[in-house]
Formats: C-alpha cells, structure tokens, sequence
C-alpha cells in the first residue's frame, strides 16, 4: 500500500506542477512583443459575438477554457491526494477511483500531444502512468471495476 501511496503523491505533484506551469502561461498570453501575435491577440479580444444569449470576445472564451482547465487540473490534484488518504478506509471506492483518473489524465495527456507543448504533454502522461501503476499495485481491492 505504501507504494500505491507515494505514486499517486507523485502524481498528484506533477499535476501541482502542470497548474502552476499552466496558471503562469496563462496568464500572460495577452502579452507579446511580436506584431503579428499582437494582431492576433487584438482580434481574438476586440470584437464580440452574440452565442447562447451572451456576447462574448474569442479572447473571453479563451480565458475561460483556460481557467476551466485550471479547475480542473486543481481537481485531479485533490482527488489523487485525497485517494492516497483513503486506501485502507475505501479500498474498492479508491481502486474506482484510480482507474477513471489514470484514464482522464491519459486523454488529457493526448490532448496535450496533439494541441500543445511537450512538457504539458509530459506532465499529464507520467501522472497518468503513475496513478495507472498505483492502480496495479493496490492490493487493497479486487481488480473487478464495477463490481459490488
């Protein structure tokens, strides 16, 4: 069980990891010093669009794509740590657990491949194969995922 523990501990700082890069990167799209991103920049933050009975800026939309993902990876972090907590107290809950996360990581992770940076990619990847690992070497409940 200890080293079920410590994999999901790590996993959940390399997501610690992936929020900060994230929040810092971020923050600071808006900011540039080349011309042409300054023009892109300046279209997707100028003008508006009427959508589902608000006008929004593709520049707004942006920025919350952004701070949704930052929730979300802020999730994957608790509820990795707050796992490594309940091993001996929700052995089947936390095996439950383990397995839907090491997958959402893992999409996450491809996502990342396809859509952005290496070390985002990296980050997410390695916490999925930390928390898929923890997952297999849990003896604490049968492998059965649905089971009762």
């Amino acid at each position: 069980m200890k080293r079920t523990n410590i994999l999901l501990k790590i996993a959940a700082g390399l997501m610690i990891i992936h929020v900060i890069g994230h929040s810092i990167g971020h923050s600071g799209w808006k900011k540039s010093t080349d011309t042409v991103q300054q023009e892109v920049i300046r279209q997707m933050t100028g003008p508006k669009f009427p959508f589902m009975g608000v006008t929004r800026s593709m520049g707004e939309y942006f920025d919350g794509y952004g701070y949704g993902c930052t929730i979300a990876m802020v999730a994957f972090v608790l509820v990795l740590w707050s796992i490594s907590g309940e091993l001996a107290t929700s052995p089947r809950l936390a095996k439950k657990a383990m397995i839907a996360i090491a997958i959402c990581l893992l999409a996450w992770g491809l996502d990342e491949v396809l859509f952005f940076f290496p070390f985002a990619a990296a980050t997410s990847l390695i916490a999925s194969a930390c928390t898929l690992a923890a997952y297999f070497s849990y003896k604490g409940a049968s492998l059965a995922i649905y089971s009762e």
